[in-house]
């Protein structure tokens, strides 16, 4: 994982690992999306109570096979996916090339830069997983409790603020 501050604001960007379990691939195969949802909170440090949450931002992914052509399917959204909203849909000849693009996340605006007050001292809580909850009723009943169905990662930096010369 990698944060920089830029004009723009924070931007995050990281790198995923992780293979499909054997359950997802078959699931998959049949033509049944699976959702990614990756989350970053931007927090201030307060010695005096919880850090505050000064910023949040999260990408929804609905990866998908198309058996009639063969290709799969990826959208991505700043949020849930749904039959409406702002969504960036692409096509991949190969699931590597599908996943290639879901375990990677490149310069993703998290924060503005007025989000970021230069005298305190910040910390970026990076989520990645795989959400069950957006499946099909059946599958959600099969996936509690199934390690299978558990793709998560989670990563904690501070953030450095560069002062000026």
């Amino acid at each position: 994982m990698r944060i920089e501050r830029a004009e723009e604001g924070v931007l995050l960007s990281a790198s995923v690992q992780f293979e499909l379990p054997t359950v997802i691939d078959d699931a998959l195969a049949k033509g049944i999306p699976m959702f990614f949802v990756a989350e970053a909170t931007l927090l201030r440090d307060r010695w005096y109570w919880y850090d505050k949450q000064t910023a949040y931002a999260a990408r929804y992914m609905r990866l998908s096979y198309q058996p009639l052509t063969r290709r799969w399917r990826l959208t991505v959204s700043p949020t849930p996916i749904g039959n409406s909203g702002l969504a960036l849909g692409q096509t991949f000849e190969t699931r590597e090339e599908a996943l290639a693009v879901v375990q990677r996340i490149s310069h993703w605006k998290i924060a503005e830069t007025s989000d970021v007050d230069p005298d305190s001292r910040y910390n970026i809580e990076f989520r990645f997983r795989l959400d069950v909850s957006q499946l099909p009723r059946p599958f959600q009943i099969g996936a509690v409790g199934h390690a299978d169905w558990n793709i998560a990662a989670s990563r904690n930096q501070r953030l450095v603020i560069e002062s000026p010369r």
